[in-house]
């Protein structure tokens, strides 16, 4: 017997909508240098896939905040995130953030968007997020990664880094070794991109030194 694992969690877990995968998932942590105790803010809970993700890194001193609007899904997604044991690292909202004026959750390291219009949501995540914190966003099409890459330039995000990750299976075998032929295709292209911020002591002491 094997005790599951958190990718045996997600895998198996019941998906209401899309979910988004550990391949995926592992570049989006390596990028941003996720870890604990960080604090996050997921728009779009979906299953809870990438909440469960997410929270098993950043807990025990860290937390994410979900948000959805759709009560069927936030239910599966309650559901799937407290079977994993990540509950006490999530707290989950039934808000729009699209017609939020004050953001409810502010200074956070990351904010990842995963609805079908992303980029409408870009200048609340610019709110949300400390300086140089990453906004990473779920574009199952390229129509959607072009008008977020357009998003984060318009909203003063840089370091911008477009990416699709396909994942291939090997069959290991004396003798006869070679390529699955089961294997995960397309899955998503993720988006993201870090916000600008200006230091006003430190443009201070630039100004200083250029007028010396």
């Amino acid at each position: 017997m094997l005790n599951p694992s958190i990718h045996d969690y997600v895998m198996k877990m019941q998906h209401g909508t899309q979910i988004v995968y550990p391949k995926d998932f592992g570049y989006i942590a390596a990028r941003t240098g996720l870890k604990t105790g960080q604090k996050v803010v997921e728009i779009g809970t979906g299953s809870g896939s990438l909440t469960t993700f997410v929270a098993s890194v950043i807990g025990p001193r860290g937390h994410i905040d979900t948000f959805d609007v759709d009560d069927k899904f936030m239910e599966i997604a309650k559901k799937n995130i407290a079977k994993a044991g990540m509950s006490k690292y999530v707290t989950m909202h039934k808000k729009d953030l699209k017609a939020a004026k004050k953001m409810p959750v502010t200074d956070v390291d990351m904010v990842i968007i995963d609805l079908g219009d992303p980029w409408t949501v870009i200048p609340h995540a610019r709110k949300m997020l400390k300086g140089s914190g990453f906004v990473v966003a779920i574009c199952p099409t390229m129509n959607q990664l072009e008008k977020i890459s357009l998003a984060f330039v318009a909203n003063q995000f840089s370091d911008i880094d477009c990416t699709e990750h396909i994942l291939r299976h090997i069959e290991a075998r004396e003798g006869k070794t070679r390529h699955s032929y089961r294997g995960i295709g397309h899955t998503t292209y993720i988006a993201i991109a870090r916000k600008v911020f200006f230091d006003k002591d430190l443009i201070k002491k630039r100004v200083k030194k250029d007028v010396k």
